[in-house]
């Protein structure tokens, strides 16, 4: 039985799932002459000092992806490492705004990732979905514009997302954004309470009326955003060692996933961005295990809140959560 519980991943980026080595893979395919020495030289500038200094470098390593094949490899490498992490379902976050910013179509990128998504339960065990998500500090109409081009050409999207920097970019600047998601029929969620205040949060429940939060720490500041996260249970979207890795915590020990937890919030433990922050999902959660003193039972919560929360069906989410209890009940100690 392995030492960490089967779970689903819903905070994942896959262009943050580009490592060094697939950087100059894909840059010498494309004919790219990338300013590093080497995937050594690359994966020692992942040294970030807040979010944006992570941006600037996501954006510039995503401008190896040109052609479908390469979102598909992409895509297919992280679903790889996600099996062995123990991900049985991942929801998985791209940036098609990145992408037509540097002149990709796209069709281009959202059937590349789509094409990789749509074999990933029988070649790796994973049961998958995918979410547009919209870049903040772009203007809300661009993203109005791609939203629609994406309902028009029937992208296999199951919802939409907020990403990139939140600070100075509140969830109310896109509420039509989201009104038309959802006459659409998407899912909703959205970044917020990482680097923004808890008002953030409040907005992206009340104006964008998310179905889950993505990140979501700083909601400990407000008492009573706390009683209505808790009360009616939404999903929070924990990704430890990505805030250690963007300064938003001192460090893991500082963490308030214990304090969440303590508080009765529906939180998960995800990687967000993996080849840049220092670990997968699996990674994450040995850390926590590690630093907090968690056992079986403190594991395998955060994992059945991460298939609760999921926008599963019914038959798999039972599936998911079956696993899961046989491996709690593998690794507990047996009653005196």
């Amino acid at each position: 039985m392995p030492s960490l519980p089967p779970c689903a991943e819903l905070h994942l980026h896959i262009e943050g799932t580009l490592e060094p080595d697939l950087v100059f893979t894909l840059a010498a395919r494309n004919g790219i002459t990338l300013p590093y020495a080497d995937a050594a030289d690359l994966a020692a500038r992942y040294a970030f000092s807040d979010l944006q200094s992570f941006l600037d470098l996501y954006y510039a390593t995503m401008d190896v992806l040109r052609t479908e094949e390469d979102f598909a490899d992409m895509t297919r490498a992280y679903l790889r490492r996600a099996a062995a992490a123990g991900v049985r379902h991942a929801e998985i976050m791209m940036d098609p705004q990145a992408h037509l910013a540097r002149g990709i179509p796209l069709k281009t990128c959202v059937d590349g990732v789509a094409s990789a998504l749509a074999t990933s339960e029988t070649e790796f065990g994973i049961s998958t979905l995918l979410i547009a998500a919209f870049l903040r500090d772009r203007p809300a109409a661009e993203a109005l514009v791609v939203l629609r081009d994406l309902i028009a050409m029937k992208a296999p999207i199951v919802g939409i997302g907020l990403d990139s920097a939140e600070v100075g970019y509140p969830p109310s600047l896109f509420a039509e954004v989201y009104d038309v998601a959802r006459a659409a029929g998407l899912r909703c969620v959205a970044h917020a309470g990482e680097e923004g205040p808890p008002s953030y949060v409040w907005e992206a429940l009340d104006v964008l009326r998310v179905d889950r939060i993505d990140h979501g720490i700083r909601c400990l500041e407000d008492e009573a955003l706390v009683e209505r996260l808790v009360g009616d249970r939404v999903p929070l979207t924990v990704c430890p060692l990505s805030n250690v890795r963007l300064r938003a915590v001192t460090g893991l020990a500082d963490h308030p996933l214990p304090r969440m937890l303590e508080r009765g919030l529906n939180v998960s433990v995800n990687s967000d961005d993996p080849a840049y922050f220092g670990g997968y999902v699996d990674d994450n959660l040995a850390a926590v295990e590690e630093v907090f003193g968690f056992g079986p039972g403190d594991l395998a919560l955060l994992a059945s809140n991460s298939v609760r929360s999921a926008f599963l069906g019914q038959a798999r989410r039972d599936l998911l959560l079956g696993e899961i209890e046989a491996w709690r009940t593998t690794r507990s100690p047996s009653p005196m």
